[in-house]
């Protein structure tokens, strides 16, 4: 069966950046499976896998544009310190997620001042070039359920894609009305998305609301 449409994928893969570094992997005997055609990977990814066959191995690069997009300016915000509540200390490298009017966006604090901190909602690998060496370990039909829902329950891992749309126009990473900050363990994967990036939120409060 080849990948198309509503074929559930599984895929051994290495992502580097432009400059080599590996930022994840998948051994073929751990491989990732997703569902094709529902923007569950990088869209560069997913369209260099289609129509591709078990057994099938290839290296595509994927332009920002195609991957996270371009790094944005305006997703990088400096915020008062006390939107953070039951945080006892804020350090360079904390990630949160913040609910913003955009919907939740993960975001990581890169300065900290006396009073308030600068926080980067961009992905991590936004504006990077992305080299993946894949291989097509599997593919099966997807039930009604999964094509449904659009994904798989148990998707993850490094490719998998929604949380890319920091390319928006003035889309702000604390923005509108909500300044909500909950604590976020993410590994964030190289290309993860639909939030769901190792099925590991362990949120431990960190709001303007505030929930522990």
């Amino acid at each position: 069966m080849k990948v198309a449409k509503n074929v559930v994928v599984s895929i051994a893969y290495q992502v580097r950046t432009e400059d080599g570094v590996l930022v994840d992997e998948a051994p073929s005997n751990q491989p990732l499976q997703y569902l094709q055609g529902h923007n569950n990977l990088v869209i560069g990814l997913e369209n260099a896998l289609e129509g591709k066959s078990v057994g099938d191995k290839f290296e595509v690069r994927v332009k920002p544009e195609e991957g996270y997009g371009e790094y944005n300016e305006n997703m990088v915000q400096r915020v008062p310190k006390d939107v953070f509540v039951g945080v006892d200390e804020l350090t360079v490298g904390m990630r949160f997620i913040a609910d913003t009017d955009m919907g939740p966006l993960p975001v990581v604090i890169t300065e900290v001042g006396d009073n308030d901190v600068v926080v980067d909602g961009n992905h991590m690998l936004a504006g990077q070039e992305l080299h993946f060496t894949v291989e097509v370990v599997d593919t099966r039909e997807a039930t009604l359920e999964e094509i449904a829902h659009g994904h798989l329950h148990q998707e993850g891992g490094c490719c998998s894609g929604h949380d890319h749309d920091s390319d928006e126009a003035g889309h702000s990473c604390c923005g509108g009305h909500h300044h909500h900050y909950d604590h976020d363990h993410h590994h964030e994967g190289c290309c993860s998305g639909h939030h769901h990036d190792h099925e590991d939120d362990h949120h431990h409060g960190g709001s303007c609301g505030c929930k522990h």
